[in-house]
């Protein structure tokens, strides 16, 4: 790919990057735990790294969602950025829609590797996927000529399913009519399933998310922009792989707002010029600009004034007061828990931003013992590294 990262900020895309996974384990413990109170009095000054325990949970208002996930592990939400940053790398640092989209559904759907909670633009997109290949399979079987028994029709898309899941255009004919040839020696069956799997593949929709404007359609970005940064197309590249997961069109603006935020820190910038770049894109400017008004952090009073859940006019302004207001990574990552709600979602942008600027180690930086402490570490800052050789 083209090169676009700045000379001599390969260490800051590495920094940063590995910045939203040890933010996300370091919330992890006390996720969706609303009460702040409760937040200070199970894991006072120091929140981060508590093993997920449902008697934090215990005569407060919460949701305790990960049961059986032990200190370190990440959330539904770095997983699902794991899954587009094993795309990125497969494609080469593209972003490529179908090769996302199987991913996806491969590793969150019935048999994949997720095993721990299924947020709603997860299960409603997985739900998507399942119906536009049926509808695709419809159409494609309408436009299907060949003279065929209905067992025949049958038998060919059950031969076919396996490759257009993970093969496009070109990639499909030869494969198809091996599998085919199986069961099937006449050149014009043969055929015939080469048209069905190349006209399902023609009518598989790249818009396969929930008309929802929650926190995944923002958590993910990281790499992406890591992939994009100071290309014209990032937006473009933005919006495509939101609408994904999260097929809304409020979603796609904070989207776009967190993509310059990150681009502009990835590229260098101070803090607070990367934050006004970011909030020209965004859906209610008035909120980012009172975040960032005030000369003290205070987490709680955030997330009283703008509120603790996943919905991103909510999220967002929380993590512009955070990082406007925190002076080092481990302050933002401590006051992201100690405001409770959706600590993990907003870690995704909070951590990358910090780490972006202040790196790791010393004062300022990622805790050298808190990366250790994150499961898989080695495989994630392997992945990391591979990426960031793409930029």
């Amino acid at each position: 790919m083209k090169q676009r990262m700045p000379a001599g900020r390969s260490t800051a895309f590495i920094n940063a990057l590995a910045g939203g996974w040890v933010a996300d384990a370091a919330s992890l413990g006390l996720h969706w735990l609303y009460d702040s109170d409760r937040i200070w009095e199970v894991g006072g000054e120091r929140p981060e790294f508590l093993p997920p325990k449902l008697d934090y949970f215990r005569g407060s208002f919460g949701y305790f969602a990960h049961e059986g996930k032990k200190t370190g592990d990440i959330s539904h939400y770095g997983a699902a950025t794991g899954v587009l940053t094993d795309s990125l790398l497969a494609c080469e640092g593209r972003l490529d829609i179908r090769d996302y989209q199987r991913r996806f559904r491969a590793f969150f759907g019935p048999g994949g590797q997720w095993q721990g909670y299924i947020d709603n633009p997860t299960r409603v997109t997985l739900s998507n996927l399942d119906t536009i290949e049926r509808k695709a399979i419809e159409q494609a079987r309408a436009t299907t000529t060949a003279s065929l028994t209905d067992q025949q029709k049958r038998i060919l898309v059950q031969k076919v399913l396996p490759y257009t899941s993970r093969l496009s255009g070109e990639q499909l004919a030869g494969p198809v009519r091996k599998a085919i040839d199986l069961t099937y020696h006449e050149p014009e069956v043969q055929e015939a399933g080469v048209h069905l799997a190349q006209a399902i593949d023609r009518y598989l929709l790249p818009e396969s998310g929930a008309d929802d404007m929650q926190l995944p359609a923002v958590s993910k970005l990281p790499p992406l922009v890591a992939c994009y940064c100071g290309l014209d197309d990032l937006l473009e590249k933005t919006e495509a792989a939101v609408r994904v997961t999260n097929h809304n069109d409020e979603a796609v603006a904070w989207a776009r707002c967190a993509a310059r935020l990150l681009e502009g820190l990835f590229q260098g910038k101070p803090m607070s010029a990367a934050l006004d770049a970011a909030a020209f894109e965004a859906p209610h400017q008035d909120d980012l600009a009172t975040a960032r008004t005030g000369d003290r952090l205070d987490p709680t009073g955030a997330g009283g004034t703008f509120g603790r859940t996943c919905y991103l006019n909510e999220a967002m302004p929380v993590i512009f007061h955070i990082l406007a207001h925190a002076g080092s990574f481990s302050e933002a990552v401590r006051a992201n828990i100690h405001c409770g709600g959706d600590s993990c979602g907003r870690a995704w942008i909070i951590g990358p931003a910090m780490a972006a600027i202040h790196g790791v180690g010393g004062e300022q930086g990622i805790p050298l013992s808190w990366l250790a402490r994150v499961t898989d570490a080695p495989a994630i800052l392997a992945d990391i590294e591979a990426l960031t050789s793409l930029s």
